[in-house]
């Protein structure tokens, strides 16, 4: 297929945890080149195993709220009052749009409202639904590790996330893994097709004498 220069997206997918979100993505990653993730920057210390620039940018409080007022992030939030801060830095993500490359995003519904702010034309919301309740309750509780009142913090919090679906663009129904990543790939493939994204269409055309 011809290469058209485009101008690339940010393809945001919420879900409450436990519906596969997550899985993904990362299958999206691995088939498409032009796909890279939104690596946050935050001010919690690394866990093993997790290398800065890679996983997360990781800053102390300080450099965190210079960003914030010197408008370097697109987002940010905690996740609980006086714990550690998580946010989307501005340049990278601009830099990938004006290159024509396109970045994945693992944010809730309130940071999808804002990045949709800074960036209104460039951010197209996709939210994954698990089957049902029960489902979900039941891979979570398929975890290790978590307690029973963790469980159920997180499934109450499900709900509230669930009941913000309408303010996205698409709604996939993560029922089977193969099928979703498949829905979620048309999703995006056809975003890129629109005529507003693609910048080097009006060149395209005229170098076909049209």
């Amino acid at each position: 297929m011809t290469e058209i220069a485009r101008r690339g997206l940010c393809l945001v997918l919420s879900a409450p945890s436990g519906a596969g979100k997550t899985a993904i993505s990362s299958a999206l990653m691995a088939r498409e080149p032009r796909l890279r993730p939104s690596v946050s920057v935050t001010t919690r210390a690394p866990r093993p195993g997790e290398v800065d620039g890679v996983h997360y940018h990781f800053v102390p409080e300080a450099r965190f709220s210079e960003m914030d007022r010197n408008g370097e992030l697109l987002e940010w939030a905690r996740v609980l009052a006086g714990t550690h801060a998580y946010g989307t830095p501005r340049a990278p993500v601009e830099a990938a749009l004006a290159a024509g490359d396109d970045v994945i995003f693992d944010i809730d519904w309130q940071g999808f409202r804002l990045l949709r702010e800074k960036l209104p034309g460039d951010v197209l919301g996709v939210f994954v639904l698990p089957p049902g309740l029960a489902d979900l309750e039941q891979r979570l509780r398929s975890r290790a590790g978590d307690s029973a009142e963790e469980i159920d913090r997180r499934m109450r919090q499900a709900r509230e996330e669930i009941s913000h679906w309408k303010e996205f663009d698409h709604v996939v129904v993560n029922d089977r893994l193969e099928d979703a990543v498949e829905d979620v790939a048309a999703i995006l493939r056809a975003a890129r097709l629109t005529t507003a994204r693609r910048t080097g269409l009006p060149a395209f055309v005229t170098g076909m004498g049209a």
